[in-house]
C-alpha cells in the first residue's frame, strides 16, 4: 500500500488456534493495535468461540482457504468449493479478503477469487516465522523493512509445516510483543479493510506455486502426515 499516514497491517495467517490466537489477542489489546486474521475453515470450524473473539475485538476475518492447498495445483471447480467453503464457516464475521494459501497464485486463481468478490492481499514484509527463528531475529527483520502502509506477514498458527520444532509460535509472540512496544509511537496499527481506505494498493505480477514434492513432505496438526490431493 501507499499511503501518506504512517499506517501498517498486521496478517495472521493459518489460524485460528485455542491456545496461541486468545494469547495474540491479548497482546493487541495491550497495545491497543488491530489486526487481520486470515484463517483457515477447517480450524475455524473446530473453534467458532475462537472466531467470534477475533470479530468481537475489532479485528478484521479473511479467507485462507478450506484445507490450505495450492490454489494453482487444483482445478477451478476445486478452488472455488475451497473459497466457498471457508466462507460459510466464517460468516458471519469473514470479510471479502483472500490470501492464497503459501501465497501461491496464477491467473486462474487470481480470477477465481475475484469471481467469488473477493479482493486478494499479499502482504509486503514477512516475519519467516513458519521456520524456528527468535524473536529478536523476527523483530529486527520486521523493523528493517516497515514502511508506511507496509502489509506484515506472520501465523498464529502453522497448518502445514515440515519440522515439529517449526509450529512453536511463542516466538512469534514475543516478536510481536516486543515489535507493538517499539513502533506503537511511530506507526498505527490497522485492519487490513482499514488500510485499504488510506490509499493505493500497490499492484505486481505475482505467480507463484509450490512443488506436489514441498508439500508432500508437510504435515500439520490434523495427522501426523499429509499427502497432497493430485
Amino acid at each position: 500500500m501507499s499511503t501518506a499516514r504512517p499506517v501498517v497491517a498486521l496478517t495472521f495467517d493459518d489460524g485460528p488456534d485455542p491456545l496461541c490466537t486468545p494469547r495474540l489477542l491479548d497482546i493487541l489489546q495491550k497495545h491497543n493495535a488491530k489486526a487481520t486474521f486470515f484463517m483457515v475453515g477447517q480450524a475455524a470450524a473446530r473453534y467458532p468461540d475462537i472466531v467470534e473473539k477475533v470479530a468481537v475485538g475489532g479485528h478484521a476475518i479473511g479467507n485462507h482457504s478450506w484445507d490450505h492447498p495450492s490454489f494453482p495445483l487444483l482445478t477451478s471447480r476445486e478452488r472455488l468449493a475451497q473459497i466457498r467453503a471457508c466462507e460459510e464457516v466464517l460468516a458471519p464475521y469473514g470479510q471479502p479478503i483472500l490470501r492464497p494459501p503459501y501465497a501461491d497464485q496464477n491467473l486462474w486463481s487470481r480470477l477465481d477469487a475475484l469471481r467469488l468478490g473477493y479482493q486478494v492481499i499479499m502482504y509486503s514484509v514477512a516475519a519467516v516465522d513458519w521456520l524456528d527463528h527468535d524473536e529478536e531475529w523476527m523483530k529486527g527483520r520486521i523493523m528493517s523493512r516497515i514502511r508506511n502502509g507496509s502489509i506484515v506477514l506472520l501465523h498464529d498458527s502453522l497448518f502445514r509445516y515440515g519440522e515439529d520444532r517449526y509450529a512453536d509460535r511463542a516466538p512469534m509472540l514475543r516478536a510481536v510483543d516486543l515489535l507493538l512496544g517499539e513502533l506503537s509511537g511511530r506507526f498505527s496499527f490497522v485492519t487490513v479493510p482499514e488500510l485499504l481506505r488510506e490509499g493505493r494498493p500497490l499492484r505486481k505480477k505475482w505467480f507463484k506455486k509450490c512443488t506436489p514434492d514441498f508439500l508432500n513432505g508437510l504435515k500439520g496438526p490434523y495427522g501426523a502426515g499429509w499427502r497432497y490431493p493430485i
